[in-house]
């Protein structure tokens, strides 16, 4: 042994959350034993593939398993593997330091869930499973050396906040996690886990269709002769099956067994909401078993987060997170898709452009989209689940997806102005449509709270037109790319000239309209003026019936909260003026207008109401002015003066 030796503190937030699963109470304190046999399948799978690919590679895989070896009177049990293993700095990397963010997040829910289930759930969630052994054990040491290497290393911690690393020579390939467990009478939770049946059950359980053995040598008694001693003998067991769940009949696996395999291949703790088989048979033959999760994960929407599915070839494992094989927007599905035919040679690189992968993609999108189809028609309650918690990400796929569009646009739901609980469907908002609507009319913002109040809806509210109201911010993407459904144009309420009358009512308002526009037509020159800083055009509006004033985009213009997101994502965009209008019938707006006929030489007064004119319409839409201290001056002058 060298004596090179480090006492090292772990990262901040790895610290906390140490503390919080020693000191957190789960009911099901089985979980480690889970995430241990999960990662040593991980490193298993990882040696396989490497050795695949470089054939050069002087590496044992011969044997390539998991062992668990107890030892009763030391009470320990140690998880073993001879899979890739991992080198000094890669230790401190990936155990010492919790590098994934979300780990603030997970400490919080930790702290606020009120039940066990609940604090089980986070664990696989946030990835951070092997510091579960901490709830079983007093110290965790932890022996690994990498394939293809010569020296290994020693990693050990209390939990305390401190571990220790030092350098072996004797190290063999692989990793190997020992736990010196609690005593068993220290916890009523805590279950013996140097017990046979026990860690048979939990082997069973969890981990039965690991594709690598796991074996755990037992004692055997039989009876002496005559009354002799027993004879013991120990022999080496396998405790799982092996059998690849996804090659087996649908109707030969428990939904427990699928349970089970989803939480391993996800490393998360809630139950699938769906569970789809796939066999492809003809030019491209593949099996598929795939999971619609029944919760979304913490870095969903992050742009570093590992997406895509397990990759097998004729049963040997490629990647945990191909890409290629399902497209981002339903980078929420989770499985494993087992080929023929791809080849192992491939480079990462030129998977991406494998035909054949690309064949596949195709089929899989198709059936999952499906069979979300199916959910939303059949099953209604876990539809509402899954939208509630996926419909944000499935909305992305309205901009990349143009072959699935129409199956997607379906298959969305929205709020809308029809009902305060229930969403709606495109289908659902097309038969509701009054007679002469030729348009589906649309709001987007950052609640529906205030997407009620704005004046945008002011007309539609009136005539009684239903308005589907988008708060997520994909909404002011897709909205620009998807131009209509079934034929039927999608309109924004707060976009071009609005006019929802009837060809009687625009006849009845025509000689209205005319002396109006005379009425008011100074004024719109002149503030068209004076506010040319901020707007193209002042107009009278036909939309508006409460409110004074809003502001309008062209119909193919940038909105505001688009080019906002364009500008937070680095990109330039251009920020074009806007249209402002004005309702004729407001008394601001008549007020404005007798001022503005009577005004003498200094009209100051008269601009700064346009300015304020102008600030409540930005305002009224959740914006908030470019100079917001010169318009909080003007309007504390101005009610100064009515005081």
């Amino acid at each position: 042994m060298t004596a090179d030796v480090e006492q090292l503190e772990f990262q901040a937030e790895a610290r906390q959350l140490l503390d919080l699963m020693i000191h957190s109470v789960y009911s099901n304190k089985d979980a480690f034993l889970r995430e241990l046999i999960s990662n040593a399948s991980d490193a298993l799978d990882k040696l396989r593939f490497e050795a695949l690919q470089n054939k050069d590679w002087d590496v044992d895989t011969s044997d390539l398993h998991i062992e668990l070896e107890v030892d009763k009177q030391a009470r320990t049990l140690t998880v073993r593997d001879n899979g890739i293993g991992m080198t000094r700095d890669e230790v401190v990397s990936l155990i010492g330091t919790l590098a994934r963010s979300g780990t603030a997040e997970l400490r919080r829910k930790l702290q606020e869930a009120k039940d066990s289930a609940a604090a089980e759930e986070l664990i696989g969630q946030f990835g951070v499973g092997f510091y579960s052994t901490f709830m079983v054990a007093d110290k965790v040491e932890l022996l690994t050396r990498k394939a293809g290497t010569r020296g290994g290393t020693r990693w050990v911690s209390t939990g305390d906040g401190t571990y220790t690393v030092e350098s072996v020579d004797d190290a063999p390939q692989g990793t190997a996690v020992t736990l010196h467990l609690k005593p068993v009478d220290t916890d009523d939770d805590l279950h013996d886990y140097t017990s046979e049946w026990k860690l048979r059950e939990l082997v069973k359980k969890y981990s039965d269709f690991i594709s690598w053995p796991i074996r755990m040598q037992v004692e055997r008694r039989t009876p002496g002769k005559d009354g002799g001693e027993d004879q013991v003998t120990v022999e080496t067991q396998t405790l799982n099956s092996m059998k690849a769940l996804w090659a087996r009949p649908k109707d030969e696996v428990s939904e427990e067994e699928y349970k089970e395999f989803y939480k391993h291949i996800s490393h998360a703790w809630d139950e699938p909401l769906e569970v789809i088989t796939m066999k492809g048979e003809g030019t491209f033959e593949y099996q598929a078993l795939l999971f619609i999760p029944s919760h979304a994960p913490f870095d969903l929407f992050h742009r570093d987060a590992k997406t895509g599915l397990a990759l097998y070839v004729k049963r040997v494992f490629v990647t945990g997170d191909c890409e290629q094989l399902i497209p981002r927007y339903l980078r929420f599905v989770k499985g494993v898709v087992d080929a023929e035919d791809v080849s192992l040679n491939v480079s990462r690189e030129l998977l991406q452009q494998d035909r054949q992968l690309t064949a596949i993609r195709r089929r899989l999108t198709k059936k999952v989209l499906s069979t979300i189809k199916s959910m939303q028609s059949e099953r209604p309650d876990d539809y509402r689940t899954f939208w509630s918690q996926f419909g944000a990400v499935v909305k992305e796929g309205l901009m990349s997806d143009a072959d699935n569009r129409d199956t997607l646009l379906r298959i969305c739901s929205f709020a809308s102005t029809h009902s305060d609980e229930q969403l709606t469907t495109l289908p659902e908002y097309v038969e509701r449509m009054k007679e002469g609507q030729d348009k589906i009319y649309f709001a987007t913002g950052q609640s529906r709270e205030q997407l009620l109040k704005s004046p945008h809806l002011e007309a539609f509210k009136a005539k009684g037109y239903e308005v589907l109201l988008l708060t997520d911010p994909v909404d002011e993407l897709w909205t620009g790319t998807v131009i209509d459904f079934d034929g039927k144009p999608l309109q924004s309420v707060a976009k071009g000239e609005v006019d929802l009358d009837t060809e009687e009512e625009k006849k009845a308002h025509e000689a209205e309209r005319e002396e109006q526009q005379r009425e008011f037509g100074d004024l719109l020159s002149w503030l068209k003026d004076v506010l040319s800083d901020h707007v193209k055009e002042v107009r009278l509006s036909t939309r508006l019936t409460e409110s004074p004033a809003c502001l309008i985009t062209d119909n193919f213009g940038i909105t505001p909260a688009l080019a906002r997101m364009y500008r937070a994502s680095g990109q330039v965009v251009p920020v074009g003026k806007r249209i402002l209008e004005l309702n004729p019938k407001h008394p601001l707006v008549k007020g404005l207008q007798q001022a503005h006929a009577n005004r003498g030489e200094d009209d100051t007064p008269l601009r700064e109401t346009a300015e304020l004119l102008y600030g409540t319409a930005l305002l009224a839409e959740g914006d908030i002015p470019e100079d917001p201290a010169r318009f909080a001056g003007l309007l504390a002058d101005r009610l100064a003066r009515t005081v």
